[in-house]
C-alpha cells in the first residue's frame, strides 16, 4: 500500500466520522424539536444575551470551584490510601469508614449536613471555601479508590525484585511505583474531573453563585426564560465536561497501547 493510499484511507475515515457525528447531531436535534413542538414549548433565545455577564460569572466560579476541589480531593484521596495501608488498625478503619460513608450517602445530604451543621459549629461562613471543602471530601473518597485500585494493579513481584537488588522504599516508590501508578490512574482521574464539574451544580443548595444558581436566579426573575436558560446551562456544562471526557478516552487508548 502506497503513502497516497494510506492518506486517502485516513481522509475517508475522517469524513465518515464527521458525517457520523452530523447524523447523531441531527437525530438528537430532531428529537428535541419534535418534543418541544408536542409539548407546546417555545424556545426563545433572544433574551439570553441580556444575561451573558451573569452566565460568564457563574461559568468562571464553576471552573474555580472544580479546579480547587480536584486538587484538594487528590491530596485527600492520596492520604486516605496511605491511611488504609497504615500499620495502625484504627487509622485503617477510620479511612475505610470515611470512604464507605461518603460513597454510601448522597452529595446533597452531605452538603446540607456539612455546611449547616459542621460549618456552623466551626464558624465557617465563607460559602466558596465551604463548597470547595465539601466537594473535595466527597470526591476524595472516589479518588482514593481509583488510586488504591492503581496501586493494587501493580504486581508485587516488582517490589520483591526491587528489594532484592537493594532499593530503598523511597527509591522503589519513586522509580517503580509512582511512574506506573500515574500512567494507570490518569485516565480515570481525568474522567473524575468531569464528575467534579457536574457535582458542583449541587452547591447551589447553599447559594453559591455558580452556573446552576445563576440559572435558578434568572428563571426566578424571568419565568419566560425557564427552558432556554436550562438549555444554555446544559451547553455550558458540556463545554466544560466534553473536552475532559475526550481527554480521558484518549488517555485510556494511549494507556492500552503502552501496556
Amino acid at each position: 500500500m502506497t503513502i497516497w493510499d494510506l492518506r486517502s484511507s485516513s481522509i475517508n475515515m475522517t469524513l465518515k466520522r464527521i458525517f457520523s457525528w452530523l447524523g447523531v447531531f441531527l437525530i438528537i436535534a430532531s428529537f428535541l424539536v419534535i418534543s418541544a413542538v408536542n409539548a407546546d414549548v417555545n424556545f426563545d433565545f433572544s433574551q439570553m444575551w441580556v444575561y451573558r455577564t451573569r452566565f460568564a460569572q457563574g461559568f468562571v466560579l464553576t471552573v474555580q470551584i472544580s479546579l480547587f476541589s480536584m486538587i484538594l480531593s487528590l491530596i485527600l484521596g492520596s492520604l486516605v490510601v496511605l491511611g488504609r495501608r497504615s500499620r495502625w488498625m484504627v487509622i485503617r478503619d477510620l479511612a475505610a469508614t470515611y470512604v464507605e460513608i461518603i460513597r454510601g450517602t448522597p452529595l446533597l445530604v452531605q452538603i446540607i449536613f456539612f455546611y449547616y451543621i459542621i460549618g456552623t459549629a466551626w464558624g465557617l461562613s465563607n460559602r466558596f471555601i465551604a463548597g470547595v471543602l465539601i466537594l473535595s471530601v466527597f470526591e476524595g473518597a472516589y479518588i482514593s479508590e481509583i488510586i488504591r485500585g492503581g496501586v493494587n494493579s501493580i504486581e508485587s513481584k516488582q517490589m520483591e525484585i526491587a528489594r532484592s537488588i537493594g532499593l530503598t522504599k523511597m527509591k522503589m516508590f519513586r522509580l517503580i511505583l509512582l511512574p506506573q501508578l500515574i500512567i494507570r490512574i490518569i485516565p480515570a482521574i481525568a474522567g473524575q474531573f468531569a464528575s467534579v464539574i457536574k457535582d458542583s451544580s449541587l452547591l447551589s443548595t447553599i447559594a453559591i453563585i455558580e452556573l446552576m444558581q445563576v440559572t435558578k436566579e434568572i428563571t426566578a426573575t424571568n419565568y419566560s426564560t425557564y427552558y432556554t436558560s436550562y438549555i444554555v446551562l446544559a451547553v455550558l456544562y458540556l463545554i466544560l465536561t466534553f473536552p475532559v471526557s475526550m481527554l480521558s478516552r484518549w488517555l485510556e487508548r494511549r494507556n492500552r497501547y503502552e501496556t
